[in-house]
């Protein structure tokens, strides 16, 4: 089975936000709500304008049904706040080239994401990688995977260290470290 993997390094996610920013700026708040809020890219393509207006963005999450409560850090609502400006609040946050008012595809959205991971020399990168980047990068900083556990809904702290790509650096130093 081929699983995403999330972006560890810090150093590529500043490039590849400057990247963004330089070059597309849907593609760059479509990047930013991944790695700074941890939704599902089906939560992401779903928000509007009017989701997005206040500090926080308050939704229930597709696929639990689960409402979500996000404090937006500040990069996250600076970006946001510029690119909404004098949009209607209906119309869709990363909304498609195609149609009057309608989101790109969960496909598009991979799309970009691939040439992003092209651009910068990423593998096994998808739509996931995005909330996976959210919860490895929190882990990291926090260490508290209770938190993160809670804030992914996942039900098990195990689960959310195999999610995120924990457990599989812990074994990846391990066999690197054996010495016969």
């Amino acid at each position: 089975m081929n699983l995403v993997q999330p972006i560890r390094d810090k150093e590529t996610l500043q490039e590849i936000k400057k990247f963004l920013k330089e070059t597309n700026e849907r593609n760059y708040i479509l990047f930013l709500l991944g790695i700074y809020t941890g939704l599902r890219i089906s939560d992401i393509l779903l928000l509007r304008v009017r989701d997005v207006e206040g500090w926080n963005i308050f939704i229930k999450e597709k696929k639990t049904g689960k409402p979500r409560d996000i404090k937006m850090p500040s990069e996250l609502k600076k970006a946001i706040r510029n690119y909404i400006k004098g949009k209607p609040k209906d119309e869709f946050l990363i909304k498609s080239r195609e149609g009057k008012n309608k989101p790109i595809t969960r496909g598009m959205a991979y799309v970009i994401l691939n040439q992003i991971a092209d651009e910068f020399g990423l593998e096994r990168i998808g739509t996931h990688s995005l909330r996976k980047t959210y919860g490895y990068q929190h882990y990291k900083q926090f260490n508290d995977v209770v938190s993160l556990q809670k804030l992914l809904n996942h039900s098990d702290p195990k689960e959310t260290l195999v999610y995120i790509g924990i457990e599989q650096d812990s074994m990846n130093d391990q066999q690197r470290k054996i010495r016969w």
